[in-house]
C-alpha cells in the first residue's frame, strides 16, 4: 500500500478511535460545567477561590484530580483494549460506523514526532 493510502486509513482510524475510546469517556464528566471567562486570552486574569479562601491563579491550578486522572486513564485503556480485541464484533462495528461520520469532521491528524523521535514515515 502506498504511503498516502496508509496515512488516509491511519487518520480515519485515529479519529474514530479518539471519538470512541477517548472522547466518550470520563473525559466528558471532567469537561462538564461552566468555563470561566478570560479577557486576556491567556487566563492570567482568572483566579479560583478555594475552601480556605486562597486565591489561586487559573494557570497554576490542577484542572484534574489524581482520582479523576486515574479514572480517565482506566476508562481509555479499557476502551482501547476493547476496540482492539473486539474490532470484528458486529456491535462494535455498528458503533464505529455510527461515530465515524462525526470523527470525519475533525481536523486531519499530524505525526507526533515526540513519540518516535526522528523522521519516520516521511517518504
Amino acid at each position: 500500500m502506498n504511503w498516502n493510502n496508509e496515512k488516509r486509513i491511519a487518520a480515519k482510524l485515529a479519529k474514530t478511535m479518539a471519538m470512541i475510546c477517548v472522547r466518550n469517556t470520563h473525559l466528558e464528566t471532567i469537561h462538564e460545567g461552566t468555563t470561566p471567562t478570560t479577557r486576556t486570552g491567556d487566563w492570567s486574569d482568572v483566579t479560583v477561590v478555594d475552601a480556605d479562601g486562597n486565591r489561586i491563579p487559573w494557570t497554576e491550578i490542577s484542572h484534574i484530580s489524581d482520582d479523576e486522572m486515574r479514572s480517565l486513564m482506566r476508562d481509555i485503556v479499557n476502551r482501547l483494549y476493547t476496540f482492539h480485541l473486539c474490532a470484528d464484533d458486529s456491535r462494535l462495528q455498528a458503533e464505529i460506523d455510527r461515530w465515524m461520520g462525526a470523527a470525519e469532521t475533525w481536523e486531519e491528524p499530524e505525526l507526533d514526532r515526540r513519540m518516535i523521535g526522528g523522521n519516520h514515515g516521511t517518504s
